[in-house]
């Protein structure tokens, strides 16, 4: 049977996510409760015993309304499969657009291709030297959530998006691996320092220059810092013509295909 989440079912759901992720069982918590919500929860079930259970957190596209497929556990891949089935289902009669997820692995990526989504966000991974400049100015931590949300509609419009609260989430996760974001009036961007190194998961920015401007920036504050790796979307214009493709979520329609070569999604909880 699947159905949504209701309250007597938080034992049950805390075991089988502690058990499939080897996290501590308040990390099921902060997922359901302030990531998706309870009423986005679903589970599969059979003799009354959990068996399955997703979250469908609620994402915009191009104006459109979708869900965005996180967390799924299941103790085989025909509960997972009848799982996803039916909140697609689900989701669709409810009128949403399109169903979204970002893959664990290559096993996950067929299991979903099998479910009906394609590839789709597909990402630029490039590297640059970073040179030392001391006229590069910035700030730092200096972004909300809310603010992200807004800086990446107005540098990226055609991106999947969650609203400012669940965008509050993410970011604390962030922070929690030692997230660092550089801003200024011509771009942000949000990176994690390693060694000598800078690796931008998300950078946007006027042009190319006000791009590199943050990273000099950034290795200003970070002292002992020699590159950055850099991940940018595929159609986006900075360093357009570097670096290499990688795919990055996947896309199932619930109404007639649009076009999402050009979209963009990234820092998304991913799991």
């Amino acid at each position: 049977m699947f159905r949504l989440m209701e309250p007597l079912d938080w034992a049950a759901v805390k075991e089988l996510w502690a058990a499939q992720w080897d996290e501590p069982a308040d990390q099921a918590e902060k997922a359901v409760r302030q990531f998706a919500g309870e009423e986005n929860t679903y589970l599969a079930e059979e003799n009354g015993v959990l068996q399955a259970l997703v979250l469908a957190v609620p994402v915009t596209l191009q104006g459109r309304r979708g869900c965005y497929l996180y967390g799924l556990c299941s103790r085989d891949d025909n509960d997972a499969a009848g799982l996803v089935d039916y909140v697609f289902s689900q989701k669709s009669r409810q009128g949403a657009d399109f169903v979204v997820t970002v893959p664990s692995g290559p096993q996950r990526s067929a299991f979903y291709a099998a479910r009906g989504f394609s590839w789709a966000f597909g990402l630029r991974c490039l590297t640059r030297e970073v040179r030392r400049n001391l006229w590069s100015q910035a700030d730092f931590d200096a972004v909300t959530a809310k603010k992200l949300c807004e800086l990446r509609r107005q540098y990226c419009p055609d991106s999947v998006e969650v609203d400012p609260a669940r965008m509050t989430v993410v970011l604390g996760e962030l922070y929690a691996r030692g997230i660092t974001i550089v801003s200024n009036d011509h771009g942000y961007g949000l990176y994690f320092r390693r060694e000598d190194t800078l690796f931008f998961v998300e950078l946007m920015a006027d042009d190319d220059r006000a791009a590199e401007v943050l990273m000099e920036a950034a290795r200003q504050k970070e002292v002992v810092v020699e590159k950055a790796v850099i991940t940018v979307g595929a159609a986006q214009p900075l360093f357009l013509g570097e670096g290499t493709r990688q795919e990055y979520g996947m896309i199932r329609f619930a109404c007639a295909p649009f076009d999402v070569s050009g979209s963009y999604m990234r820092l998304m909880m991913e799991k």
